[in-house]
């Protein structure tokens, strides 16, 4: 069903002579620039009903009006998939996802995604963009995600995570025996021959910065916790690669299957065995983004990541 927003707001006084989109921006502060700017184009947002430039002048008393139709923004179908919704209220919800899941639909996977699953559970999220998806998480890494269900809700958490007051942490295991954490504050860019993959990148990457704390050591490995500052893609996988430090059972990152020397059968088959990266977002902390309230929300590790941090431990009993 299409959904129509009417709104007015009276210019203040303190935006007297300023650009029509800015001062929208303004008074209807939930909603996204590009997006009024494409309201105040089709007509959708005026001035007094009077059609203006967004580049144009507007005046203290004058009123801008807006009387919207919510288009659909995502086409694809729903699908009956499990969701494990740690959170949910009319506004957003947070999901604890679960290895093997891919985020968006794109070249081989055209469904089956978590967006499908999300349309399914909330037919009307098909009115934000992306079904609510703010930040992504690769398929094989499981752990906390956040969904905007309205676009109030989505500008809010998108202006958040563009801002950095989103912390989010998450649970790796490594190869090598670290000796302390420590700060990798290094430019990512899109690999430059394998366009699968990102790397570091001095020469036009974007700023990549991702501490790091030890939390347990082992003989060969280290379980570490990471806290992004910034979100690039493949971030933590790259980073700790760079370091010299892979994650376990990385495919893209941590070049062919390590075996220390001396290694137990037990250990062997856990290795081999584990098969995906060793990633794990466990939590999650915001402002809501309507209330203002800070939310926090933890999850424990998935059953695999336990299972090969016992067997770790059982290899190694510093």
């Amino acid at each position: 069903m299409t959904e129509i927003i009417e709104r007015q707001e009276i210019v203040p006084d303190s935006h007297n002579g300023e650009r029509f989109d800015q001062v929208a921006a303004q008074l209807f502060p939930e909603y996204s620039r590009s997006r009024l700017q494409t309201w105040i184009k089709s007509g959708e947002l005026t001035v007094g009903g009077e059609l203006r430039r967004t580049r144009d002048k507007v005046l203290d008393g004058e009123t801008l009006c807006l009387k919207a139709e919510l288009q659909v923004e995502v086409r694809s179908a729903a699908e009956p998939i499990d969701l494990d919704i740690v959170y949910e209220d009319e506004h957003v919800m947070v999901i604890n996802k679960p290895a093997g899941l891919v985020v968006h639909p794109g070249a081989g996977n055209p469904d089956g995604t978590l967006l499908n699953a999300l349309l399914n559970h909330f037919p009307e999220i098909d009115k934000v963009p992306r079904a609510g998806i703010v930040h992504r998480l690769d398929r094989d890494t499981t752990g906390l995600m956040i969904a905007a269900k309205t676009i109030e809700a989505h500008t809010s958490l998108v202006a958040q995570l563009q801002s950095r007051e989103v912390h989010r942490e998450y649970d790796a295991v490594v190869f090598g025996t670290m000796t302390g954490g420590g700060t990798v504050d290094e430019p990512m860019g899109r690999h430059p021959r394998q366009r699968t993959k990102m790397a570091v990148s001095q020469i036009g990457g974007k700023e990549a910065v991702t501490h790091y704390r030890v939390t347990r050591r082992f003989l060969n490995h280290t379980h570490i916790r990471c806290f992004l500052e910034t979100g690039r893609t493949h971030q933590i996988r790259v980073h700790m690669a760079h370091i010299k430090h892979p994650l376990l059972g990385d495919p893209l990152y941590a070049g062919r299957p390590r075996l220390p020397k001396g290694a137990t059968d037990l250990l062997i088959t856990s290795l081999r065995g584990f098969g995906r990266q060793a990633l794990h977002a466990r939590k999650l902390e915001l402002e809501h983004p309507i209330t203002g309230d800070t939310m926090s929300w933890e999850v424990p590790l998935p059953d695999d990541m336990k299972a090969l941090l016992a067997v770790l431990a059982s290899e190694d009993v510093r």
